[in-house]
């Protein structure tokens, strides 16, 4: 079952262009990576299932870390000053 069809124009460097609406449909954003499928039937475009195990460990690795806190009070009282943070902007 096909549900859009168009056609599109290959650029000097073999570039295609996605059209907006399939990356809007298949949330596909730039930087994102794609897999390009050669077939007897055709090419096919495909995004690749997020690997939230790995995005973890990005983040993990590469994210902004917390503070340290030593108890269960210090936490509730840095949780409540970020909540108060937010509230004034």
């Amino acid at each position: 079952m096909v549900i859009l069809k168009t056609r599109m124009k290959v650029g000097p460097k073999g570039q295609v262009v996605i059209p907006k609406e399939i990356r809007d449909e298949k949330k596909i954003c730039p930087g994102d990576e794609v897999f390009v499928e050669l077939s007897d039937k055709g090419i096919l475009i495909e995004k690749p299932k997020r690997d939230v195990v790995a995005d973890f460990e990005r983040i993990a690795k590469y994210g902004k870390s917390i503070d340290k806190v030593d108890s269960d009070k210090d936490y509730a009282e840095m949780m409540k000053q970020r909540w108060d943070k937010l509230k004034l902007k």
